[in-house]
């Protein structure tokens, strides 16, 4: 990497962390999210299944900082766990996103153990157009 180049050391931080679960084959997070910039809006979709959306909780900072947490499930009362392999714990994500966004153009979602957040961008009417002669 060229030292001329500035870089975000949180950025690198968190590249260093995913080569490191890569190598080793774990989730370092255990929410799994993907952030997808259409233009207009930035979507986050987290996969967090076999949860309800009362004990999902979306939280946003700062305007590029979103924070998505899920309290622990509720044991199943109907009977003896023969096996169990999906986890039950409380879970945590926050996720920088690329730009600012308008906290009043944000909606929420949860379907199929899938919570899809939508994030309007901020707009930028606030600049003034220069003629070039």
């Amino acid at each position: 990497m060229d030292d001329s180049t500035p870089t975000d050391p949180f950025e690198e931080l968190e590249r260093a962390f995913d080569l490191v679960s890569e190598q080793f084959g774990t989730e370092r997070t255990g929410v799994p999210v993907d952030v997808l910039d259409t233009g207009e809006e930035i979507v986050v979709r987290a996969d967090l299944p076999g949860r309800s959306s009362d004990a999902i909780d979306v939280t946003l900072e700062d305007d590029t900082l979103l924070t998505i947490s899920a309290a622990d499930d509720e044991p199943d009362r109907d009977g003896r766990y023969v096996k169990r392999e999906r986890p039950r714990q409380a879970a945590r994500r926050t996720v920088r996103l690329p730009e600012a966004v308008a906290p009043e153009a944000t909606t929420a979602s949860y379907d199929d153990g899938v919570l899809t957040v939508e994030l309007g961008k901020q707009s930028s009417d606030g600049g003034t157009s220069i003629t070039v002669e």
